[in-house]
């Protein structure tokens, strides 16, 4: 199989022709943290009223917090919100902390969630919850936050310190909230260097472990007994439950499906679990969108080189064989390595996806867009299907999306460089 190998064309330096310039008078903004030395954008969510969510990790003088900051619809802080529009804090006190995703509920409460950071080297996923005025539902958790720790501290993972900014690594992230108000979230327990399993987790809307799940409340994902790594999940129309990430060593890409109790659902693939590879190397799938018929697109990477990667597989597991051949497509911008770290479904039906290149000094965005026949939209940037861009001076990455009603597209990130600042930039796709 080979790659759809793509040359850039030359980044535009400001974005312009792309940024939304109604969007905070440029088309991009500076989240701002009271307090903080640095931050990082790592989701993004849109209220009923078009108002923008946006967790972060944030850099303090005492350590890392987690991040949930509210921008209007302009781009402005909305200064109603929190401490002058934004909220900085710790899931336990005294312990350091992070916010890797942010959600949005049907009574308008906001559920972030993200690592309680044990100690230095172990995490372990929490939550937190928020009224619309920014502060603690008191009936969630303790005072509104909830630290998840399994029997056997199976919930416990690895913190991630030593790879650089911008690079996909250990501490991952996701949450889904079920139509009846329970919660689904993950973790990646570690035994040791090269022995990990996934955590499927499921709390009652209080935040308390919801035993009826499983019997137990969590599911260990882990496939024939090999090293498992989850990076995503979500919920489909019809209730079940999709986890995607990694298996083995080297890495091949990983999807399970859930029945709505926790068993496995053994019809999807071959007994419920997908893997593969790409071009006969590592992959990694980091999200999944379902069409409005079923199918659905994955998005992720492969590995050496680190290309960006997508896959279009049927409702059963089936990869689309009418979708290049059934294999992972892949994109090479330039001679940059590159990865897809975000993507949505557009109101008629298109996938966008965000990603960016890595390891260069100059690191920029890169915006693509799929037909629902999981084919390069041409009618997308110049016929091109895809584009490569910069936020402005110095490298940026980019890591969440969300899209408006409009078909505008909201991406959060952060600058690479020793100020490491959470930007968040509209663009008119």
């Amino acid at each position: 199989m080979s790659p759809q190998t793509a040359f850039a064309l030359p980044a535009t330096v400001n974005g312009a022709e792309r940024l939304d310039a109604s969007f905070a008078g440029t088309g991009k903004t500076q989240v701002y943290f009271s307090g903080s030395l640095s931050s990082m954008a790592n989701d993004i969510a849109i209220d009923p009223v078009g108002r923008l969510l946006v967790a972060a990790r944030v850099g303090t003088p005492g350590g890392h917090r987690f991040g949930l900051a509210r921008l209007l619809a302009d781009g402005s802080a909305d200064l109603a919100f929190g401490k002058q529009g934004s909220i900085s804090g710790q899931f336990v006190h005294g312990f350091e902390a992070m916010a890797g995703k942010v959600r949005i509920l049907a009574d308008g409460h906001i559920l972030v969630a993200g690592l309680h950071y044990e100690n230095a080297h172990r995490t372990l996923p929490a939550l937190a919850m928020f009224d619309q005025q920014g502060c603690p539902v008191q009936d969630f958790g303790v005072n509104g936050c909830c630290v998840v720790r399994l029997p056997g501290d199976l919930s416990r993972g690895v913190r991630d310190g030593w790879l650089p900014r911008g690079v996909p690594g250990a501490e991952a992230c996701d949450v889904c909230v079920q139509d009846d108000g329970r919660i689904l979230m993950l973790a990646n327990h570690h035994f040791d260097l090269a022995d990990h399993a996934g955590m499927l987790i499921r709390l009652n809307a209080d935040g308390s472990l919801d035993e009826s799940f499983n019997g137990h409340g969590f599911v260990m994902v882990r496939h024939l007994l090999m090293n498992t790594w989850l990076c995503s999940l979500m919920v489909q129309r019809d209730g079940r439950i999709l986890v995607s990430g990694t298996i083995n060593v080297p890495e091949e890409a990983l999807l399970a499906r859930y029945h709505p109790d926790g068993r496995l659902d053994d019809r999807f693939a071959v007994d419920g679990f997908m893997t593969f590879k790409a071009r006969g190397q590592s992959a990694r799938v980091c999200q999944i969108v379902q069409h409005e018929n079923g199918d659905l697109h994955c998005f992720g990477s492969s590995r050496d080189p680190m290309l960006c990667l997508s896959l279009k597989i049927h409702s059963n597991g089936r990869p689309d064989t009418h979708c290049n051949g059934g294999q992972p497509k892949l994109l090479g911008v330039g001679r940059s390595d590159c990865h897809w770290t975000a993507a949505g479904v557009q109101p008629d039906g298109r996938v966008l996806t965000v990603g960016a290149t890595v390891g260069r000094a100059e690191a920029d965005l890169v915006f693509a867009r799929y037909l629902p026949s999981g084919q390069p939209d041409r009618s997308f940037a110049k016929g091109i299907g895809w584009f490569r861009t910069r936020l402005g001076h110095g490298p940026h990455t980019a890591n969440s999306l969300a899209i408006q009603a409009d078909g505008r597209l909201v991406i959060g990130g952060y600058s690479l460089g020793a100020n490491c600042r959470a930007v968040v930039a509209r663009y008119q796709c």
